[in-house]
């Protein structure tokens, strides 16, 4: 579950993948394309109204929770990042909307418990009228246009709000109070400090029929007809018996509703800066290895075990990835390749043995170590839809939103090197290109 696993599901756009969070869609990651744009000449030029008394502040959180009214305007591109602009703003102009989002400052700042009401009536986030708390971390990497909301949000006192602009908008920011603890979740180990990962975990995941998240994203059938009374019982009985010794990949395959991990047992590598969603990874970042946790998201409830981080794939780069990293910055591209057992979702990886995996793998290799165009076996090969058509690159960092091993590797090869390693995706050929 790509879940940031937290989620404000996308207040920024909407979509989710069993989890992800509203700002994971806005994140660069090795199996989902990298937002493009920044906007349009409208919105470059557009009315500066922002906090700037707010953001030149020195002192910003680690964390904070936060809810937002989204107002935009006709001349405003940001069907790149959500597909339509709402039809009250597809009628005003720039001006207005500079003026539409002042006064809801105004009215923000005479009554902060105003906020709920506003984002049902005004804001015109895609799915509108979802008032779910949003948790920003100073570790979210984000494309540079959208900063600014995480250093807006990172710098508010409680209670406090800021307009700040992104692609999409004004964004009229309050800081709420973090949500209470739920009395079923592990508060005894959440109380615990973070370790700084990467850790290794498996996790179940129930729902029920009024999870915050049924709001953008269909449900396992199994959640619409359960009630949040029964997902309780149903998930201190999972976390009974895991920890009571059954094999959580039975405990998955019999009562997960994560389609990504349900049936394959999958595994998933758990840092401070991975997008998943907050309550998943606070609790992941908390657990002993072996050690089992329950934890609630938008998403319905996580248990999650902490497992031994898994062997090396045969056919990952052991030479490379043995080295220490030789930069901090480098532009990859990759091929990504998977095989039936491993829940692939493109139609040739699910007629794909392991055994002609690796021979595709070896043979691609090959193909590459003597001259062939990576961007030519991208689109032939290539099952990731974010690069492979036009053989797009990533800018890989030690702080980038990308899985860990993607990042490991990348950041160990040399310019014009090639190297394997195998992430919950699958199986990635990644060549450094500058």
């Amino acid at each position: 579950m790509r879940i940031s696993h937290v989620a404000f599901a996308v207040l920024l756009a909407a979509s989710c993948d069993k989890g992800k969070s509203k700002l994971d869609d806005l994140k660069s990651s090795p199996h989902a394309g990298v937002m493009a744009g920044s906007g349009s000449a409208g919105s470059t030029s557009a009315v500066d109204i922002d906090s700037k008394d707010i953001l030149a502040r020195t002192n910003p959180a680690d964390e904070v929770d936060v809810e937002w009214v989204l107002i935009a305007w006709k001349d405003l591109d940001a069907t790149t990042y959500h597909g339509q602009i709402d039809k009250r703003a597809a009628a005003r102009t720039n001006a207005d909307a500079a003026k539409l989002a002042l006064d809801t400052l105004a009215k923000l700042k005479a009554d902060p418990s105003q906020l709920d009401a506003l984002v049902k009536t005004v804001s015109e986030q895609p799915g509108g009228g979802q008032t779910d708390p949003i948790t920003i971390n100073k570790s979210i990497p984000l494309p540079p246009e959208f900063k600014p909301l995480v250093d807006l949000s990172l710098r508010l006192q409680p209670k406090e709000a800021g307009i700040v602009r992104t692609p999409l908008g004004y964004h009229v920011i309050e800081r709420v109070p973090p949500p209470p603890l739920d009395p079923l979740e592990s508060s005894d180990i959440l109380a615990r400090p973070a370790q700084p990962g990467p850790v290794t975990v498996q996790h179940v995941l129930v729902g029920w029929k009024d999870v915050p998240a049924a709001k953008r994203i269909p449900l396992d059938p199994r959640a619409q007809a359960r009630t949040k009374a029964d997902a309780d019982k149903l998930a201190t009985d999972i976390l009974a018996k895991a920890r009571g010794g059954a094999d959580f990949k039975d405990l998955m395959k019999q009562y997960s509703e994560d389609p990504g991990s349900k049936d394959n047992g999958r595994t998933m590598s758990v840092s401070e800066a991975e997008n998943y969603v907050e309550p998943f990874k606070k609790l992941a970042l908390r657990l002993k290895e072996g050690e089992v946790g329950l934890v609630k998201s938008p998403f319905g409830w996580h248990i999650i075990k902490r497992v031994p981080p898994p062997p090396p794939d045969p056919l990952e780069s052991s030479d490379i990835l043995k080295r220490a990293p030789v930069t901090d910055k480098a532009k990859v591209k990759h091929i990504l390749l998977n095989w039936a057992d491993n829940n692939p979702k493109d139609p040739r990886a699910q007629k794909r043995s392991r055994a002609e995996l690796e021979a595709l793998v070896k043979d691609t290799v090959a193909k590459l170590k003597s001259g062939a165009k990576i961007e030519d076996l991208m689109k032939q090969l290539s099952e990731d839809p974010g690069s492979a058509k036009k053989g797009d690159s990533y800018d890989v960092t030690p702080d980038a939103g990308l899985v860990e091993p993607f990042k490991n590797l990348s950041l160990r090869l040399n310019v014009g090197e090639v190297g394997v390693v195998k992430t919950e995706f699958g199986i990635h050929i990644i060549k450094r290109v500058e």
